[in-house]
């Protein structure tokens, strides 16, 4: 019997492998990549062994000796050869405006010239060289593992005596677009909450045939192209568009008071909402339909009012509805990308916008993978205090 029951445990287990595996690869595994690039940046130490090694030791006031500056010479003129200088240099660069060009020119015109003198020839170059704080961008971005990135991703950075001090107010730019990214959040989810909360009462206490009709109309989004559903709402809320359009048709506004309510916040909001409303109503319709109709009418039997038999009666039924709904609307809302980036402007821009821009363009992929990591965590601890608060257990998808 014991032989048995430890052969179905495994038959079972073995089940489950696929799946273990489909997660590994598609969920755990570039997760934990996008934390090691948060922190590990090994190319500048790979590339410029013998002249960090040599900088250890450097006071990192007065300029380095002769030897430092050939060494460095050296090995510049080894990347430019191996045409792997453009990675270096822009790394550095990350730590110092103005080293790449400095680093490019210098290895150029060392290439074609035999120095007497490295230091003379590579200030000639670049007169940044002249300045202890070239070398020690080259020292500082020469760490393998750092937590550089996640200074920068909280608006801080390290003095030249290497305490975390506060960045420019003009570079602060990071905290106040996650702050902006979980208010709109929030904003989402409560109007999600407001408007869907109605919709899914109609929809679980309509007759078959009409409720049908209205869960039809729910789901409807989900057929459309997220792409295709953004790119409607421009032409809708446009200064040019169809509700502007409609605003000055019916007098309320004039044809130079449009208003504007497109790559703004306000077209952020209004596309973000109308797309994931249906993850709130859903949800909701699902805990409330289980709740028969005969409750209502025995509170109002026994002398309730409405108000009174829907706060005490009613709405107490729904709240894990209402938790598995908010979930999910908030949790899709913080990452949320193409529809802030279609319709967003520059004042409707998230966090994920950054994230991707430094993906894409700017090609800073460890500050990235350190704003990923920051949202991850803020959306850990949301959950844990929902969790808390509300209680997982107690929502309820279907």
């Amino acid at each position: 019997m014991a032989l048995s029951l430890a052969a179905a445990r495994v038959r079972a287990a073995a089940l489950t492998l696929p799946l273990v595996a489909f997660i590994g690869v598609t969920f755990l595994a570039p997760l934990g990549l996008m934390l090691a690039r948060s922190v590990h940046e090994p190319l500048v130490a790979d590339s410029l062994p013998d002249t960090l090694a040599m900088l250890n030791n450097w006071d990192g006031v007065a300029l380095p000796s002769e030897d430092v500056f050939e060494v460095l010479g050296r090995e510049l003129l080894s990347l430019h050869q191996q045409r792997s200088l453009g990675g270096v240099a822009t790394r550095v660069n990350r730590l110092e405006a103005g080293m790449r060009s400095a680093i490019v020119r210098t290895a150029r015109q060392l290439r074609d010239a035999d120095p007497g003198s490295w230091r003379e020839a590579m200030i000639a170059a670049a007169p940044i060289w002249n300045e202890p704080k070239a070398w020690r961008a080259i020292q500082r971005s020469g760490e393998r593992y750092t937590l550089r990135h996640f200074l920068h991703a909280l608006d801080l950075e390290r003095d030249t005596a290497g305490n975390v001090v506060a960045q420019p107010p003009d570079q602060r730019i990071y905290l106040s677009l996650l702050g902006r990214t979980l208010m709109v959040s929030v904003v989402i989810t409560v109007i999600c909450l407001i408007l869907g909360y109605p919709v899914a009462y109609l929809i679980a206490n309509s007759p078959p045939s009409r409720s049908n009709l209205l869960l039809l109309l729910v789901l409807v989004p989900f057929w459309t192209s997220l792409l295709v559903r953004t790119t409607s709402w421009i032409v809708l809320l446009q200064n040019q568009g169809v509700i502007n359009d409609l605003l000055v048709a019916v007098g309320l506004t004039t044809e130079e008071g449009r208003i504007p309510m497109i790559y703004n916040m306000t077209g952020t909001l209004v596309a973000m909402t109308q797309i994931l409303l249906p993850f709130m109503v859903l949800p909701l319709y699902a805990v409330m339909r289980t709740i028969a109709p005969s409750q209502m009418r025995a509170a109002a039997a026994l002398g309730a009012s409405f108000p009174q038999a829907f706060i005490r009666v009613y709405w107490p039924q729904t709240l894990p509805g209402i938790a598995a709904g908010s979930l999910l609307v908030f949790i899709l809302s913080i990452g949320y990308y193409i529809t802030p980036a279609l319709v967003g402007g520059r004042t409707g821009q998230l966090i994920s916008n950054l994230i991707a821009y430094h993906m894409q363009q700017s090609l800073n992929w460890g500050l990235a993978a350190a704003l990923g990591a920051i949202l991850l965590v803020c959306v850990v601890l949301l959950f844990l205090l929902f969790n808390r608060l509300v209680g997982v257990e107690r929502m309820r998808f279907t």
